[in-house]
């Protein structure tokens, strides 16, 4: 089957509004692939930092970029064939995640990266460009947000039941700076897609998300 006829649900938002637990379990409901684009940025950070690659080196991010072993198999991720765990959600490989993708070269570089996960029978992916640049023919596009306060305060609760230390002022002033940063960065900003409908979480639970993306899916397949 060429990519192109398979379907892709492109799910694009802000940080910690919740679209990456949404599109995982909108993914598991339809039986269908799933990719969490800004994992491949904090992989990369992680990648980065392992080999005392400087954050700002983009031609060097660039081609660490193209070169990195990076693998997803079921809940598990594996860099440089080591599984990666929890060092992944932290709040510095965010921060570094949102440094990386406003280079133009790194955000070339892993663009075929992420459409190679266009797999039969279909793909759930999750990022910031998914509807607008990686996916722009995706059958439905979704832009998933949340106000900066719910956000700050599920990430609190998320990195307290992982055991990590949290500080609910730093998370929200840390939500807000990386906010401005994806809507401004010159490639790729995050923005709400052209063809793309917003669901707004603020008010509702993980369940009641995931049915409302079901629900449009089955509207429009």
């Amino acid at each position: 089957m060429l990519s192109s006829n398979i379907p892709v649900i492109a799910i694009d938002g802000p940080s910690a509004s919740g679209k990456g637990t949404v599109a995982q379990r909108v993914a598991t409901a339809l039986g269908m692939h799933y990719l969490d684009s800004g994992a491949l940025y904090r992989l990369l950070g992680l990648a980065a930092q392992k080999r005392g690659i400087v954050l700002e080196a983009e031609e060097q991010l660039a081609e660490l970029a193209e070169q990195v072993d990076i693998r997803f198999g079921g809940d598990d991720i594996w860099l440089d064939g080591v599984t990666v765990g929890d060092e992944l959600r932290t709040e510095e490989a965010g921060s570094a995640a949102s440094k990386i993708a406003a280079l133009p070269k790194v955000r070339a570089a892993l663009l075929d990266r992420q459409r190679a996960f266009r797999q039969s029978p279909g793909l759930v992916a999750d990022g910031r460009d998914m509807a607008s640049v990686v996916f722009p023919d995706a059958v439905l596009k979704i832009f998933l947000t949340a106000s900066a306060e719910a956000r700050a305060e599920r990430r609190y609760k998320q990195l307290k039941e992982k055991g990590m230390g949290a500080n609910i002022a730093a998370l929200l002033q840390d939500i807000r700076l990386r906010d401005e940063r994806d809507a401004q960065r010159s490639v790729a900003p995050l923005q709400q897609a052209q063809g793309a409908s917003l669901l707004d979480t603020t008010s509702l639970n993980i369940g009641q998300a995931v049915q409302e993306v079901l629900d449009r899916y089955r509207a429009v397949s």
